[in-house]
């Protein structure tokens, strides 16, 4: 999981988990490989039949924005979707992604710099992202939080390791 690589999917600022996971079919079902059948709808109808596994959703300010839907990670992780690179993120849907096993990261630079269909390597704990022959860089994913993502979530990390484990960050 250090280094994901896949085809960007563009997006815009404020995509709000309504956009993600339009209710109307939240409270439909709890089935999220049925869920995931409607990723991103709000934003773009046709993304979930054409999004392939290993997707990496690219987008502006505020991703995730709205309600605190915690479906809304789980719909996109389902949806096969590696990760998201964003502007910015509404810091509920951050956490959540992280507890749900689905890695985000911030760098603004790149966003700007790619469209839909662009090949991208993340490298989340190098904090690199290379599109074409660019290398834009972010903030390293914490070691902690790369454990819980390595374990698939943070319910797997306790199911996994009998409790909450934490592996300390290495010293400089």
């Amino acid at each position: 999981m250090e280094v994901l690589k896949g085809r960007v999917w563009k997006f815009g600022d404020d995509i709000s988990t309504d956009l993600i996971i339009p209710g109307k079919y939240k409270f439909k079902t709890i089935d999220f490989n049925e869920l995931a059948k409607h990723a991103m709808e709000g934003a773009d109808p046709k993304f979930a039949s054409k999004v392939s596994k290993g997707g990496i959703i690219v987008a502006g300010e505020n991703f995730g924005c709205g309600s605190s839907r915690e479906q809304a990670p789980v719909v996109v992780k389902h949806a096969g979707v590696s990760a998201v690179v964003a502007k910015s993120f509404a810091r509920i849907f951050y956490r959540n992604s992280f507890n749900v096993g689905l890695p985000v990261v911030e760098c603004p630079e790149v966003v700007d710099r790619v469209k839909t269909g662009d090949i991208v390597e993340v490298s989340l704990r190098e904090g690199k992202i290379k599109a074409g022959n660019k290398i834009y860089s972010f903030k390293p994913i914490p070691t902690f939080l790369m454990t819980i993502l390595e374990d698939g979530g943070l319910v797997d990390h306790y199911r996994k390791r009998g409790g909450f484990v934490w592996e300390r960050e290495p010293t400089k």
